[in-house]
């Protein structure tokens, strides 16, 4: 897998300040994408042990929130097959730090049978508190939003959507 950025101390993409990690590959090509550059999957850096320290690294300040995935697509099968045993890693070191995921991908289409589903799909899932699901649609585009660029757009609750079976919205 490759990225195309990691941002520290951002405070943009999900609550409180966080460490962003942007993946290269998408193959939803949003029209007026805000990071076309990562539709790529060449795009960008080798995501490698010393990435992954880095970004370990970074989530240490307890004033650190979370860690945030964007892209590209983090969902991109062959994104996910680099990205979930990390997830593991960063939540076994920082267990009480969240993770957020903008997906182009629904949650639907995340628990169901898409061309995002693979063998650890569900896995990467349950490692994410807070989905921000759909793709990016210009016509719905409203920059008054919160942590999300138009309003077909959900942020989910990932553990509670999971646990009762339906989409429970993120409170706030």
């Amino acid at each position: 897998m490759k990225y195309g950025e990691i941002k520290t101390n951002d405070i943009a993409n999900g609550e409180g300040v966080r460490t962003s990690l942007f993946v290269s590959g998408c193959t939803h090509h949003c029209k007026e994408c805000f990071n076309p550059d990562t539709w790529s999957f060449n795009f960008g850096e080798e995501f490698t042990a010393e990435t992954e320290d880095y970004i370990l690294k970074s989530l240490a300040p307890y004033w650190i929130d979370g860690l945030s995935l964007l892209g590209g697509e983090p969902f991109e099968p062959s994104n996910q097959k680099a990205l979930y045993p990390f997830l593991v890693k960063v939540k076994e070191q920082y267990p009480n730090k969240d993770i957020w995921c903008y997906s182009g991908y629904t949650f639907e289409e995340l628990i169901g049978e898409s061309r995002a589903t693979c063998e650890v799909t569900m896995d990467m899932l349950k490692m994410i508190d807070v989905l921000v699901d759909g793709e990016f649609k210009i016509d719905l585009k409203d920059i008054s939003l919160k942590f999300r660029g138009s309003s077909n757009q959900r942020i989910i609750d990932v553990k509670k959507s999971l646990e009762e079976g339906k989409i429970i919205l993120y409170m706030q």
